[in-house]
């Protein structure tokens, strides 16, 4: 039986803010309920007495939340003992269920107010929900909004920030074969109004390092579908081509590497491209980024 702290007034008496329970059968309803932008209600709620007992545990007298069980006694019947189980009092999670509550994202800007079991779903998709800082090389944790997180990557991990929709970037590594520390720190670019994240690193795939080379949008996938961008690396009087739709920060930094949706090159055409000895990586990365019409 899920039970928690909260008590409603009768008609007579102003309506208090319902705090949450605090056990585990709640969590499988409504995670982190206990955030106290998640439970404050409608300033109109009022319940009538009648209603505050059919939601209090008669046992302990505190409100009990979904999924709401019948009292047991020693889990079997005080008259026949046979076994109850798990009997779960669906009235009562009707009544629970009339509830509204306003999204956790409210301190983001999310004005909404959601029946109780809309609201994990709105949750999830909430376009106010806070984006994790898109670093690559550390495990920063991060979170924000877009104003927020450029302002983190500049300020705390030291990141280049440049105006303009292209770019010209050379990657220079002494040992091609070193695959460990060989991200580039990471560049943000301000154009169009938005922010872009250029990433550009070595990783191992099977027997040899692949270089790959992608941008990535500051904000949802539905607005990272209106740019469009392309990479270009070369040399030798050679050069490979890359055009792309940016990736939403939704998605982690090596969910979009693995996927490959960026530039790959191989060692033995990077080591081309960089001339002299092949003993040495000197990459030159150019691109551009454009608003689709």
């Amino acid at each position: 039986m899920s039970t928690g702290n909260c008590y409603f007034d009768d008609l007579r008496n102003k309506p208090e803010v319902i705090d949450p329970a605090q056990d585990e059968e709640l969590l499988e309803v409504s995670e982190h309920m206990n955030d106290a932008t998640q439970i404050a209600v409608k300033p109109n709620l009022t319940v009538s007495s009648s209603v505050r007992e059919l939601l209090e545990c008669p046992v302990c007298l505190n409100a009990m939340y979904p999924p709401i069980h019948q009292p047991r006694v020693h889990n079997r019947c005080p008259t026949c003992r046979h076994e109850l189980g798990n009997i779960r009092c669906l009235a009562l999670e009707k009544v629970a269920a009339s509830l509204e509550l306003p999204c956790k994202y409210q301190s983001f800007g999310c004005m909404g107010i959601y029946p109780y079991y809309s609201k994990l779903k709105h949750e999830s998709q909430c376009s106010f929900r806070p984006y994790n800082c898109p670093y690559a090389g550390s495990e920063c944790t991060v979170i924000g909004d877009i104003p927020y997180l450029v302002a983190h990557l500049k300020d705390d991990h030291k990141v280049d920030m440049h105006n303009g929709s292209t770019f010209n970037h050379r990657y220079v590594k002494s040992n091609p074969h070193e695959v460990e520390n060989a991200t580039w720190m990471l560049t943000v670019f301000s154009c169009f109004g938005q922010y872009f994240c250029l990433h550009f690193e070595a990783f191992q795939h099977g027997m040899a390092p692949v270089y790959i080379a992608f941008l990535r949008f500051m904000g949802d996938d539905n607005e990272a579908k209106n740019y469009s961008y392309s990479l270009e690396v070369g040399g030798n009087g050679r050069k490979m081509i890359w055009q792309g739709i940016p990736r939403s920060i939704r998605d982690g930094h090596r969910k979009v590497r693995d996927s490959f949706d960026g530039l790959i090159i191989q060692r033995n055409i990077a080591l081309f491209f960089s001339g002299g000895d092949r003993k040495e990586l000197k990459l030159r990365v150019t691109g551009r980024i454009w608003k689709e019409q």
